[in-house]
C-alpha cells in the first residue's frame, strides 16, 4: 500500500500540504479533486520522491520514500507517474519511446523491451502506431503513449496528474477510456483529475483537497450525493 502520514510540504513561506494523511490499498483507485493550488499535484510528486517533504512520512510497500537510505531510482520502478505533458523524445518512434526505459533502467535486451513495448502500446490502443513519431500523433494518442511508457516498467502503482487537462475536449474521452481499462485490470491508481464523471464512475474513493488539507474522502456515491464538509459541498455545487 501507499501510506501518507502527517505530510507537510512548503515552498518557501507557502505551505502547500498541511498534515495530509492518506492510505491507498493495492488494487484501489483513488481520485483526487479540488481547486487549483490545493496541493493535489504536489502530493503526487512527493509520493514519487520528485519533491522532498518538510515533515511526516510516505511509505510505499513499507519503504520510506524520503529516508536517506532509500534508493529512489529503485523505488520509482514500482511507481509510474504520468504528467499533463507527455514529454516524449521527438526523434524516437512510439515503439522506441516505450522501449527506452526497460532497456536503459532494467537492462532488458532489445527483443525483450520491444515485446513489452508492443504489448503496452497495444493495451492502450496504439498497436497501429508503433513506427509513428510523437509529432505525428494526436494529443490523446501522445498521452496514451506516455501511459504505455510508464506501464512498460511494470509498476505496482500508477500516479496520474491531470492527464487530460492539456487536451482538446474531443480527445479527453480516449484517454479516460484508457484509465478505465487500467482500473478494470486492477491497477492501483491515484488520479488527480478535474473529470467528475471519471471520479464518480471509476474510483473506489474520492478525495477532496482544500488549501493543502485533505478535507474529505469517501466512496463516490457518498462523496457526490451526501458530502459532509462544507467546502466539499461548495466545490461540487460549482463543478456539477
Amino acid at each position: 500500500m501507499i501510506e501518507v502520514r502527517e505530510v507537510h510540504k512548503s515552498f518557501g513561506a507557502l505551505a502547500v500540504l498541511k498534515g495530509v494523511n492518506l492510505n491507498v490499498e493495492k488494487g484501489e483507485v483513488v481520485s483526487v479533486i479540488g481547486s487549483s493550488g490545493s496541493g493535489k499535484s504536489t502530493l503526487l510528486t512527493c509520493i514519487n520522491g520528485l519533491e522532498q517533504i518538510n515533515s511526516g512520512s510516505i511509505l510505499v510497500d513499507g519503504v520510506e520514500v524520503h529516508a536517506r537510505t532509500t534508493d529512489l531510482n529503485k523505488l520509482r520502478r514500482k511507481i509510474g507517474i504520468v504528467f499533463q505533458q507527455f514529454n516524449a523524445f521527438p526523434h524516437l518512434t512510439a515503439l522506441e519511446n516505450v522501449m527506452l526505459a526497460p532497456r536503459k533502467v532494467l537492462g532488458m535486451t532489445k527483443a525483450e523491451a520491444e515485446a513489452i513495448a508492443v504489448t503496452q502500446l497495444s493495451h492502450v490502443g496504439l498497436a497501429d502506431k508503433l513506427s509513428i513519431y510523437p509529432g505525428k500523433l494526436s494529443g490523446g494518442q501522445q498521452q496514451r503513449m506516455a501511459i504505455a511508457r510508464a506501464l512498460a516498467m511494470s509498476p505496482a502503482y500508477m500516479l496520474f496528474d491531470e492527464v487530460t487537462s492539456a487536451l482538446d475536449p474531443q480527445l479527453v474521452g480516449e484517454v479516460l477510456d484508457t484509465l478505465k481499462l487500467l482500473a478494470n485490470d486492477g491497477t492501483t491508481m491515484i488520479c488527480v483529475t478535474h473529470e467528475m464523471s471519471f471520479a464518480r464512475d471509476v474510483s473506489d474513493r474520492v478525495a477532496f483537497f482544500h488549501q493543502g488539507v485533505l478535507a474529505e474522502i469517501a466512496p463516490p456515491d457518498q462523496f457526490f450525493n451526501a458530502p459532509q464538509h462544507p467546502r466539499t459541498k461548495e466545490f461540487l455545487s460549482n463543478v456539477r
